[in-house]
């Protein structure tokens, strides 16, 4: 979400300062309203990173987007191009039958994805109908066919304590708030509104229920820290299942840390 252009405060984008300290790339690539997919990720991650190695150094891959993550380091499955008149007609589907309704007959199609996804999960249901129209076979078959057998990459995993995670969330959260979230989420209403990848961002769909009033103020807090919560844990069972990744030892001192992630990386690979 860090690629969507006047998207700072929600998605906690690092500062003028931060950037200056430590060049960052794959920021403000596009308007809210355009449509951000891992194909044109992959594209632009490429460009980038060719550019961090005419400099001599190494790029680095930093946050939580494990599929994002996975994709970049095995390759991508040949699914199909997004068939923009039959994802629009599903959408409409969606909204006018319910997410519930769509989810029900993705259960029929393909009940591996199904039972992987919520129900309001629309996006990714959509998904997971219209690749199946498209091809005849199943979303969660074709995601087990990764492009290749992978590149170099060593994956390292900070995961904090379950309680001490959700009361950091708990405080981001309302700092975030304090920052001017909901003035942020306004002008990006204002600007024209938010895409088919933008509005999935955490957060953003409370702040907007709150601006339309369907949500209080003090409801809204709450809201943003339980979704965020529910991403937590999907991130914590991603990536301890992901090929490879390193959990580093969270009771040591962030110092530590560094020095535990240098000595790994100069031990060769188990």
């Amino acid at each position: 979400m860090l690629v969507y252009r006047g998207m700072d405060v929600g998605t906690a984008k690092p500062t003028l300062a931060e950037r200056g300290g430590v060049p960052h790339h794959l920021f403000d690539l596009c308007d809210p309203r355009e449509r951000y997919d891992v194909q044109r990720y992959l594209a632009d991650a490429a460009t980038a990173e060719r550019e961090v190695e005419a400099r001599g150094s190494r790029a680095l891959f930093v946050g939580g987007t494990g599929f994002y993550l996975k994709a970049l380091v095995h390759g991508l499955f040949d699914g199909p191009p997004v068939d923009v008149e039959l994802r629009a007609r599903l959408e409409a589907r969606a909204r006018e039958e319910g997410a519930v309704a769509l989810h029900r007959e993705l259960m029929q199609l393909d009940p591996v994805l199904a039972r992987r996804l919520h129900p309001n999960d629309v996006r990714r249901v959509v998904r997971g109908l219209e690749v199946h129209e498209q091809t005849g076979r199943r979303l969660s078959e074709l995601q087990t066919e990764w492009g290749g057998a992978g590149r170099a990459a060593r994956v390292f995993v900070l995961a904090p304590p379950p309680e001490e995670l959700e009361r950091r969330i708990a405080a981001r959260t309302e700092a975030m708030l304090a920052a001017g979230w909901i003035e942020e989420v306004r002008a990006v209403l204002d600007g024209g509104g938010f895409g088919p990848t933008s509005c999935q961002a955490l957060g953003y769909p409370e702040v907007v229920a709150y601006l339309e009033g369907r949500l209080g103020r003090d409801e809204l807090a709450p809201a943003i820290a339980l979704r965020t919560r529910q991403f937590a844990r999907r991130q914590r069972t991603w990536f301890k299942h992901f090929a490879g990744a390193e959990h580093v030892p969270y009771e040591l001192p962030v110092p530590e840390r560094a020095g535990w992630v240098e000595r790994r990386l100069a031990e060769p690979r188990d």
